[in-house]
């Protein structure tokens, strides 16, 4: 089975596609945004990211979520709230990390089936 890949450069693709899943990453784009605004973001470029691959929100199965401060968990929480139905859920993990760039307060790894 061939692999997708949604726009590939040298060192990663947008998303890749295998076997019926669909893998992807999201980073803010403005770093200067508190938490709040880097989630929206984050969330923002997923949902574009979905829709590429064929998918939506409503489709994720697995979301792995790096933050730098656990103190910005609650303001992740009620972003993520908000954006998820209820009902719809994935499976999620939330760690606390270092991030190559210290600007980043936040980053996300997700996998969903396509529709």
């Amino acid at each position: 089975m061939d692999i997708q890949r949604i726009n590939p450069t040298q060192r990663w693709s947008d998303a890749t596609v295998y076997q019926g899943l669909v893998h992807f990453v999201e980073v803010p784009a403005d770093l200067h945004a508190d938490m709040r605004g880097q989630v929206k973001q984050v969330l923002a470029q997923a949902e574009k990211t979905l829709e590429l691959a064929g998918s939506d929100k409503s489709r994720l199965l697995m979301t792995t979520i790096y933050v730098t401060n656990l103190a910005n968990v609650p303001a992740l929480n009620a972003i993520w709230d908000e954006w998820l139905a209820p009902g719809y859920a994935p499976v999620r993990a939330c760690l606390k990390v270092e991030l190559v760039n210290p600007d980043m307060l936040v980053e996300m790894a997700f996998v969903a089936a396509p529709k």
